[in-house]
């Protein structure tokens, strides 16, 4: 059965932040974004959409030039969903020595001809280590639908008084994916950029995104869409911004604004010696900065509570080949 795939490739410059050496979150999720969609059109034979992207931790900077191994793995289906965990690593080109940079869950929905969800052949684990991912992945569905409908309940509205900002643009050409609209990637590399702005302009200096999660699609953004994405600061820890980024999209020649992403992201700021630095404490002005600050410290419980995925095997690898 078709049910993994794994990318190799090297960071270019052009996937660099701002400083020059380490690689920018949103472009590291473009990467799983289409690993995890060649491992589901595999599976299920035809075109998929990206239903959902969680769990994203990112465990260590990814540098210029590194040597870049993206796997894609099925770990559950439903009639026509499919999970898939994919982990990123990343060696020096020279020493081949690879390293866990992150990993993460996505969703995909295999579709039929009229981009109507298809039935999709029911998947087995075959292995200890895909019967502990299976596992894991059954037992996140319950806790995903629940932070989704705690994310759909809130609103936010003027009231609120805590910082945000803006993108406007039209969705281009070069953002297409396979199906004709802007790809699952692309939109998560708009909300990392937005984020990161966001968190920049409250703490003042450079800021790295270090968990995304709940990341829902709800609608595609078509290319020439009129997409706006707002992020506003809701909940500051003693080294973390907690934000959240409100996608949404619309012809530009006219109709109604639709709600095409939500996510909640966190961002640290650096210090001298590389750890997280302490960040300024967000004022709580308003009922609606109470709530959103709630709200985000809520999902910071639900998110602890859920169990780690299990891999069976130590992810390392020593030279060219894999120490499993």
């Amino acid at each position: 059965m078709n049910d993994r795939i794994t990318l190799r490739f090297l960071a270019s410059p052009t996937d660099v932040s701002e400083d020059g050496t380490t690689v920018q979150a949103g472009r590291v999720l473009e990467w799983i974004d289409k690993a995890g969609y060649a491992c589901a059109t595999g599976y299920s034979g035809g075109y998929c959409v990206t239903a959902y992207v969680g769990n994203v931790h990112f465990t260590r900077p990814i540098r210029n030039g590194d040597l870049i191994e993206v796997d894609a793995r099925i770990v559950h289906t439903g009639r026509s969903s499919m999970q898939v965990v994919v982990t990123v690593d990343a060696a020096d080109v020279r020493d081949r020595v690879f390293r866990p940079a992150m990993d993460c869950v996505l969703v995909f929905v295999a579709m039929d001809e009229d981009r109507r969800p298809k039935q999709i052949p029911p998947w087995s684990p075959t292995d200890e280590e895909s019967s502990q991912l299976a596992e894991g992945a059954a037992g996140r569905i319950a806790a995903r639908n629940e932070i989704r409908d705690a994310m759909h309940a809130q609103a936010y509205t003027d009231a609120g008084t805590t910082p945000r900002e803006q993108f406007r643009f039209l969705a281009a050409p070069s953002d297409v994916n396979w199906g004709g609209n802007a790809h699952g990637g692309i939109v998560m590399r708009w909300i990392d950029e937005v984020a990161r702005a966001c968190a920049m302009s409250w703490c003042g200096r450079d800021s790295v995104a270090v968990y995304s999660g709940g990341i829902h699609f709800l609608n595609p953004i078509h290319i020439g869409d009129l997409v706006e994405l707002e992020a506003r600061l809701i909940h500051t820890g003693p080294h973390s911004m907690h934000i959240a980024v409100h996608t949404r999209a619309r012809d530009p020649r006219g109709g109604q604004w639709r709600r095409t992403t939500l996510c909640m992201t966190i961002f640290v700021t650096r210090d001298e010696t590389g750890g997280a630095a302490d960040v300024p404490q967000l004022p709580l002005h308003s009922d609606e900065d109470r709530r959103l600050d709630a709200h985000a410290i809520d999902l910071a419980r639900r998110r602890a509570e859920l169990a780690p995925l299990r891999f069976a095997v130590e992810r390392t690898y020593h030279g060219s080949g894999r120490s499993r």
